[in-house]
């Protein structure tokens, strides 16, 4: 599988990853870190260096009831971060975790290369039909509801089967309007719970069938922590046992926090496949 980014094509045959970069004050983990240039800077360069192939930057936090944050805010506070990041690093891949068209057609005017929606659209009417004509890579994610909200959705008929389902729709609803590449994310941790996220972590092979990029995003979450009686600080070494899971079980993309130790599962996992 590849996808097109900026016209450099990448191959996602051999599983890549996506550090996260949050620029808001609340995320779950990381908030408010990187709050200056210089902090900014170096957190990029670190990932880069140990081996990121994308940099996922975010305005918005999509944690369990985050506050919201207006149009305008997100705008200002996204923009000159992309700006800043490709000034210093021209050739950095950058993802915008946005699920407001506005956001994405203007980071990708200012040179960034993937939309990462945890909507998959349906937040904003004008977000499918602004990927195809900005006819960039778009990451779409199950969620329900909004981050203010989801929690209380979390009722299935049959988890896997429902998720997959809203993939097919969505999948149809960008194809039909043009859109090329599109990389799916289950959405560990939005509108699911603690048992809700391991079962869909014990079934991800299933998500094979559908034939596109599968990203799996479980860095340093809940489902890690709350299991493990510890805090998101020391979910390290359980967030590496759930990646590795993830890589075996098809994972394209693995989207994290700690890119050193990420690319760290993808080189052992390729070793042990070319092996097998």
């Amino acid at each position: 599988m590849t996808i097109n980014c900026k016209g450099k094509i990448i191959d996602l045959s051999t599983p890549r990853v996506m550090g996260v970069l949050n620029i808001t004050p609340d995320s779950f983990y990381d908030g408010g870190m990187y709050k200056d240039e210089a902090s900014i800077l170096k957190q990029v360069e670190y990932m880069l260096n140990n081996g990121a192939t994308f940099i996922d930057v975010g305005a918005y936090s999509s944690r369990p009831n985050a506050d919201h944050v207006s149009e305008e805010e997100e705008l200002q506070r996204i923009l000159p971060i992309v700006k800043l990041i490709l000034n210093n690093f021209p050739e950095t891949l950058l993802s915008i975790d946005t699920f407001r068209s506005s956001i994405a057609k203007a980071c990708i005017a200012a040179g960034a290369a993937i939309i990462n929606d945890i909507s998959a659209g349906k937040l904003d009417d004008n977000m499918l039909t602004t990927v195809a004509e900005i006819q960039v890579p778009y990451i779409m994610m199950h969620m329900r509801g909004t981050p203010q909200n989801m929690q209380s959705l979390t009722n299935y008929e049959d988890l896997v089967k429902d998720i997959i389902f809203y993939f097919s729709e969505r999948i149809t609803a960008a194809r039909d309007l043009g859109i090329i590449d599109v990389i799916i994310d289950p959405g560990f941790g939005f509108a699911k719970t603690l048992e809700q996220n391991f079962e869909l972590l014990s079934k991800l092979e299933v998500f094979k069938m559908i034939e596109k990029p599968l990203l799996v995003g479980v860095s340093r979450k809940s489902m890690i922590y709350k299991t493990l009686e510890t805090t998101a600080k020391e979910a390290l070494n359980g967030t590496t046992v759930l990646n590795t899971i993830a890589l075996q079980k098809g994972a394209s993309i693995l989207r994290v926090h700690d890119v050193k130790e990420a690319v760290e599962c993808v080189k052992l996992i390729e070793k042990l496949e070319v092996r097998s």
